[in-house]
């Protein structure tokens, strides 16, 4: 299992899920005890934008990936 810590803007939100919805694996993104599905656009919405949040997910897929790299904070 991957976890990466990104922040995503809100005009960050639609690319994310976009590239997410591509993937044939499950991927998760959570804040505090909030967790959604990073295919869903209203979930994601729902999180709070202005925290750190963790993306979860098990599986590859290139276009994901540098998608994820934008967005990732420095570790």
């Amino acid at each position: 299992m991957m976890q990466r810590k990104i922040k995503l803007r809100l005009d960050e939100v639609e690319e994310f899920v976009s590239a997410a919805s591509r993937c044939n694996f499950d991927i998760d993104i959570f804040y505090n005890r909030y967790t959604v599905d990073a295919k869903s656009i209203v979930g994601v919405l729902g999180l709070d934008l202005t925290q750190t949040l963790t993306v979860s997910y098990n599986g590859y897929d290139d276009h994901f990936e540098k998608i994820l790299n934008q967005l990732s904070l420095a570790s």
